[in-house]
């Protein structure tokens, strides 16, 4: 009696089979995950920098907290994860000390880069914004 209730295993009961009918398809570009998944489109998002054409090149790094480093870029992701190699820490404003400090492989975590720039082309400048003192 209990064989007889179940449907039969290769098809599907009929309630499923009125839903599966009833369904829009969707387009490739809307939808579900899966959809564009199968469709060979891809669901990650893309990061705003181009750093590939920085790799292997000396960078300058600006980190949260006022932090400052300069390394060569070896590694990165979308979420703007950093992998320097001899990696050097500069002094913060206002610290009494002017040597680098040598950090070796570095990784820098995204949620704490503000800002990636080559290091070659750049000039130090004094800041124009600060009158000079008398």
């Amino acid at each position: 009696a209990e064989d007889a209730a179940r449907p039969p295993a290769d098809r599907a009961p009929a309630c499923a089979q009125a839903s599966l009918t009833q369904q829009k398809p969707r387009s490739a570009a809307g939808g579900h995950l899966w959809a564009r998944a199968r469709a060979g489109m891809s669901y990650r998002k893309q990061s705003a920098l181009d750093l590939a054409k920085l790799v292997d090149k000396k960078v300058m790094v600006k980190l949260q907290g006022g932090r400052e480093v300069t390394g060569v870029l070896k590694g990165y992701d979308d979420i703007l994860n950093l992998v320097l190699d001899e990696t050097q820490e500069a002094p913060r404003e206002g610290s009494q000390g002017s040597e680098t400090r040598p950090l070796g492989l570095t990784v820098c975590r995204g949620t704490c880069v503000m800002l990636v720039a080559p290091a070659d082309g750049l000039e130090a400048i004094a800041n124009p914004f600060v009158a000079p003192e008398e």
